[in-house]
């Protein structure tokens, strides 16, 4: 069965790189390398495309796992896996390289964990957290063997987290932590859904500048998530979809300081998002509005 796997993996990690159009040799490597199986528990298995309703597969055969495809890890809550082809993408979005320290938030069961610990090598670091007991357990369990993961059962929104080079967020919020943007170093990503509970938000990605209070920003793409605990707000949610009804792609910057002016996309309390680009831009990457749904 090891042999099927390996021959599943191999066509999977083509698949979605295809699909995230990405030539990053390294992202196509961790999806090939990291295997599922131990991640999703044992089948049959519930999956899904995006919105659309769960389907059950008929056994446990591995090869229904490696498909571009949602994967349910509590149906009933709308847990899941999140789509590997929207992940390789937003991954390739905020290039992480090796020997940087990630944040995750919202680890899961630890699968996107496991590729972000690739993506860093192991003189990279990865401190996953995840709120949830049940899936923090089994994410202990499967990242054991990990030397550069740390777990960590608690909320991810805290004044004690560790300095990093990006933050990667798997859960939607109406607005971003200001401990994730202040436990950034200078060049750091933060990418997080922009997304409330029941909106159907954006992949933000922040970039901390050197100096100043002006970032550069960018959505990556669509985006909807399980809502992150204390990051909710129902006013804010609905002024989103709002604002996402009538386009995203414009956004350049956000803004810590100052008032909204005829730039401004959405604001928040304490700061904005702009169509008017920051003083120092990122590396350019094209808005892929085909990924939706993690």
């Amino acid at each position: 069965m090891e042999d099927r796997s390996a021959k599943y993996r191999a066509f999977y990690a083509q698949l979605i790189c295809a699909a995230a159009r990405t030539a990053d040799p390294r992202i196509e490597q961790a999806f090939r390398t990291v295997r599922r199986e131990p991640f999703v528990g044992p089948g049959p298995w519930s999956i899904s495309f995006g919105g659309h309703t769960y389907v059950v597969t008929p056994d446990d055969d591995p090869a229904f796992i490696y498909q571009n495809t949602l994967l349910a890890l509590d149906s009933a809550r709308g847990l899941n896996i999140g789509m590997p082809g929207a992940h390789a993408y937003w991954l390739s979005g905020c290039a992480v390289r090796e020997g940087e320290t990630v944040l995750q938030i919202g680890a899961g069961s630890g699968y996107y964990t496991a590729i972000l610990a690739h993506l860093v090598g192991p003189c990279g670091r990865v401190h996953a957290y995840e709120i949830d007991q049940r899936l923090a357990a089994l994410a202990r369990e499967n990242l054991k063997d990990i030397a550069q993961v740390e777990l960590r059962e608690r909320s991810g929104i805290a004044s004690d987290l560790p300095s990093a080079d990006v933050i990667y967020v798997c859960a939607g919020a109406a607005q971003p932590a200001t401990e994730w943007l202040e436990t950034l170093r200078p060049g750091g990503r933060l990418v997080f859904p922009l997304a409330p509970e029941g909106v159907h938000g954006g992949m933000l990605m922040i970039t901390r500048p050197g100096e100043g209070t002006i970032w550069p920003a960018k959505f990556l793409g669509r985006a909807q998530f399980i809502g992150c605990a204390g990051l909710q707000d129902a006013d804010a949610g609905r002024r989103l979809a709002e604002a996402f009804a009538k386009g995203w792609e414009s956004v350049k910057s956000l803004r810590r300081e100052g008032a909204p002016d005829e730039t401004c996309w959405f604001a928040g309390e304490g700061w904005w998002l702009s169509t008017a680009p920051a003083p120092v831009l990122t590396d350019p990457i094209r808005p892929h509005a085909d990924i939706t749904q993690a």
